[in-house]
């Protein structure tokens, strides 16, 4: 047998792939949307992906697996648990407990593990080669290291009213019925690490074990002593929001993904071109400079974007393709970067991409407005804007301000003052640029604050 662990660190997402060697065939579990890595995957060990799967319907990224049948032929297999509500639009074979996926010695178990979402399955695995009985576990959004998935997103984006209490009573019953029945030396394989919004504090390691969680994991004791209630207590409270983009991810994923087919180098487009089209609104830019570059020198109208970290969750803050259609060109180091930029883009069903540009010299700017903490009281301003967290802002916030999620703001533009001047800030300022570049494209004055929270934090500790 044959199991690979396929991590994306941008959305910190998991998907596998497991084969049978000696049959030539592998099913494919969780895929995201660009499924090349798959595909060069199979053809290195000499594989046909005959199948693929999901855990369940996704919240934080647009689904590969209609993607990756369409490309091979492989026979798509679903949750058949969904109920009226959440039970998939597209056709596939359904699962339900007990079935199984076989390929070749290998065999793929569907264990019923409802709480995240109502529709969730894990697969306990067989190497049927070596034993007779499962080694293996891949968990999806059920179990994380050190933690679990969270069960209040159908309340949080999805239109669900009061479902999280109920889904966490769902998640303790798959905990003792499930989960701690499963003998201790079974491997868990999570959808997720550390840094997805799918939990509220993931462990970093890429695997852990049925013995471990049982005796470490925070919940262990309390399904151990059926203290359901303080269980739901602790397993609710704290949960940080869910981007508002997750609503649209949902949807697309249980009707069933835009098929996007095999797709062509990104072309470099003419700088004169690219102006002409930024200029008359028939492409925005989305900028990957770092947030000093920018804040030096920033592209009128552009979304920004770093290049550095968490790239698709930053884009689908910035950019909603149920409402626009206006084709992006990416302003990037190198063809590389621009193809590696799309395939984030594709993940979180951003598709209207027109090529890209490696410079900004020719291009209209101007240099955002800031302010320093210890000029900010005699800012003229109409709200002070914390885009970090509920728990972070609860934490320490600057003075008067008002808290609004980042990953909510565009949704949510009704709460800011219109005609008004806005500071926006965050805890190290990466997050506040972002939010600040898709506010003032949206038509707000924007100003953000110097070094954010951080340095207004150093420069009130010096006594101001």
């Amino acid at each position: 047998m044959l199991l690979e662990r396929l991590y994306d660190t941008d959305l910190a997402q998991a998907g596998y792939l497991i084969a049978s060697t000696d049959a030539g065939r592998a099913v494919v579990v969780d895929p995201r949307r660009d499924v090349q890595v798959y595909l060069d995957l199979a053809a290195k060990h000499g594989l046909e992906i005959t199948d693929v799967t999901e855990t369940h319907i996704h919240a934080d990224y647009l689904s590969g697996t209609r993607e990756l049948a369409a490309a091979t032929g492989a026979t798509i297999h679903v949750s058949g648990h969904g109920g009226a509500d959440w039970s998939y639009g597209y056709d596939a074979h359904l699962l339900h407990d007990g079935d199984e996926i076989v390929v070749g010695e290998v065999r793929l178990r569907a264990l019923f593990t409802p709480g995240h979402t109502p529709e969730h399955l894990s697969y306990l695995v067989t190497d049927g080669g070596v034993a007779d009985e499962p080694g293996f576990l891949l968990s999806g959004d059920f179990i994380f290291a050190g933690d679990l998935g969270r069960p209040d997103l159908l309340d949080e984006v999805a239109g669900g009213e009061d479902t999280r209490e109920d889904s966490a009573r769902t998640m303790f019953a798959s905990l003792r019925d499930r989960f701690v029945t499963l003998p201790d030396h079974v491997l868990v394989f999570p959808g997720h690490g550390a840094g997805s919004a799918c939990g509220k504090s993931l462990g970093a390691v890429p695997s852990t074990t049925v013995g471990y969680e049982k005796r470490f994991a925070w919940w262990a004791p309390l399904v151990a002593a059926g203290d359901e209630d303080a269980f739901v207590e602790r397993l609710l409270h704290g949960q940080p929001e869910a981007h508002a983009y997750f609503a649209r991810m949902k949807r697309q994923n249980r009707d069933g993904p835009a098929l996007r087919g095999p797709v062509q180098p990104l072309a470099e487009l003419d700088p004169d071109d690219a102006a002409s089209r930024l200029a008359d609104g028939r492409a925005v830019l989305l900028d990957t400079r770092s947030l000093d570059e920018v804040h030096r020198r920033a592209v009128v109208g552009a979304l920004t974007v770093p290049a550095a970290t968490n790239r698709s969750t930053y884009a689908a803050w910035s950019y909603d393709p149920e409402h626009e259609s206006t084709p992006l060109i990416l302003l990037v180091r190198d063809a590389e970067q621009a193809e590696e930029l799309r395939d984030n883009l594709l993940r979180v069903g951003i598709d209207t991409v027109a090529g890209y540009i490696t410079s900004v010299a020719d291009l209209p700017s101007f240099v955002p407005e800031t302010v320093a903490p210890a000029d900010l009281s005699a800012h003229q301003h109409d709200l002070l804007l914390d885009v970090r967290g509920r728990d972070e802002h609860a934490d320490g916030a600057v003075p008067g301000s008002a808290q609004l999620h980042g990953g909510r703001a565009l949704w949510e533009l009704e709460t800011l003052p219109t005609g008004g001047r806005v500071v926006v800030y965050c805890q190290s300022g990466l997050r506040a640029g972002v939010v600040s570049s898709a506010l003032r494209r949206a038509g707000y004055d924007i100003t953000e604050l110097e070094g954010s929270y951080a340095g207004w934090s150093q420069w009130a500790q010096a006594g101001r």
